[in-house]
């Protein structure tokens, strides 16, 4: 599995501690992770709504298998991804709901708070947390007693979810050209995609950029 780290620029400076603990998470699990930022050094700002906008795009192409992110409250973003093609994004902002999203609901992208009760031991916390959300396969349902049942329920919410989203294909030419330069702007992505991605948004990825 290809996991992608990237959070908004509000929370910056937790983008190194984010990525480790990722790593730390997977390790032993054979995943790679790839981590796009936003870095610390980076002066331009990525808002959560224009880096739930990567993360679809990501997702959606195939670059990626699962995208770890967040923004200061995770709220936001979870709000954001899910509101794009191709994300089904969970709060996650204890080990408990960690695992519980991985084993029940079983998405492909988790969003962190990284301000909002990031006090002592904050650091604890996440880490727990990304190796809670790691630990065994996704989606096979929780508790034991109820994995089938949960299992259904999953993949209804999956059908649910790819029926009322429009397609990617269709709201590429649609979104606001400013977010469109952004995400493009972003190199380590776009050339990310590019290299990986196929279907539609890799396909237009490759076109925007030629530009």
């Amino acid at each position: 599995m290809k996991i992608a780290v990237l959070q908004a620029s509000s929370q910056k400076d937790k983008n190194p501690l984010l990525y480790q603990c990722t790593l730390q998470a997977v390790e032993q699990l054979g995943h790679q992770v790839v981590n796009f930022g936003v870095f610390p050094e980076e002066e331009a700002p990525y808002t959560y709504i224009e880096t739930a906008f990567l993360t679809s795009l990501l997702l959606s192409s195939g670059a990626v298998d699962f995208a770890v992110t967040g923004c200061s409250s995770g709220q936001g973003m979870m709000l954001a991804c899910n509101s794009l093609p191709g994300v089904l994004c969970g709060y996650v902002p204890t080990p408990q709901d960690a695992y519980l999203f991985g084993r029940i609901n079983g998405g492909n992208a988790a969003s962190l708070p990284l301000g909002l009760g990031f006090g002592w031991c904050g650091e604890i916390n996440l880490r727990l947390t990304l190796e809670k959300l790691f630990e065994g396969p996704f989606g096979t349902g929780y508790p034991a007693q109820d994995a089938e049942r949960k299992q259904r329920d999953t993949e209804q919410l999956k059908a649910l979810n790819s029926l009322t989203k429009r397609s990617l294909e269709d709201c590429l030419g649609q979104y606001p050209q400013a977010l469109v330069e952004k995400a493009l702007g972003r190199r380590n992505v776009a050339e990310y995609i590019q290299a990986n991605g196929q279907g539609p948004a890799a396909e237009w990825c490759r076109s925007r950029r030629g530009k």
